[in-house]
């Protein structure tokens, strides 16, 4: 991210997601730009090329409770950590066993993730950054499971700020709009939809995932030391509209 004014020099940060470029890996970089050692996890047994360096890559899938835990027990302090690991599958989740496998690594892969690195969080006087979405609060006819995992990763948010609030960790949420990744890409062949994306939009395009990273950045600095529980809507101006 160009212009990087934050500083992570000794902090150490693990973002579960962030293979595949797109949202996470953008975070990540921009983490490592601002100094800190970055560690990133992936469902994939490598990561792509936009994704391989600087950082440090498992192999994780956040549906396994004892992967994550044996992960997490490698870290004794952790500075930042980032959720954004997801899924979806544009008109095709009301197949109720897919639907329940959405919240599986959505919802509860992030509870997993920040339940595991609790101890580690507290050792540190960390912060969670969840990576929620604008469809926890619109309806959403063909991402049904998407929309109820992302309203769920809001209301965690919540929950987890008050509850370890007293360890020291501050949990916050980013909120993205329609951004261009590999995920959007289904929805991006729809040459309507784009255009009426773009069109409700005040900033009049989609999001890059870079357009994400400064929120998690600020999220987890010193400048947001008062926020927590919030869920900070990165979206162009649309959920306004």
């Amino acid at each position: 991210m160009a212009g990087v004014t934050f500083d992570f020099a000794g902090a150490t940060v693990v973002v579960i997601g962030a293979s595949r470029g797109g949202i996470g890996t953008a975070i990540a970089r921009d983490f490592a730009a601002a100094g800190a050692q970055v560690h990133i996890t992936g469902v994939e047994p490598e990561p792509d090329a936009e994704a391989a360096a600087p950082f440090a890559h498992t192999r994780l899938d956040v549906t396994d409770s004892q992967a994550v835990r044996a992960y997490a027990a490698g870290f004794d302090r952790l500075d930042v950590l980032v959720n954004c690991a997801a899924i979806t599958r544009r008109g095709e989740e009301m197949a109720p066993d897919f639907f329940s496998h959405v919240l599986d690594v959505n919802l509860t892969g992030s509870f997993r993730c920040a339940e595991a690195f609790h101890p580690a969080l507290g050792a540190a006087g960390g912060s969670v950054i969840n990576i929620a979405s604008m469809y926890a609060r619109f309806g959403s006819p063909r991402n049904p499971a998407y929309g109820a995992s992302k309203a769920g990763v809001e209301q965690l948010t919540r929950s987890l700020a008050i509850a370890w609030a007293t360890d020291g960790i501050r949990v916050n949420a980013v909120a993205p709009g329609f951004v261009v990744t590999e995920q959007s890409a289904r929805a991006r062949q729809d040459p309507a939809f784009v255009a009426g994306i773009e069109a409700r939009t005040p900033a009049g395009r989609w999001g890059r995932p870079q357009d994400i990273s400064g929120a998690a950045l600020f999220l987890a600095s010193p400048a947001a030391a008062f926020i927590t529980g919030t869920c900070l809507a990165v979206d162009g101006g649309y959920s306004v509209v």
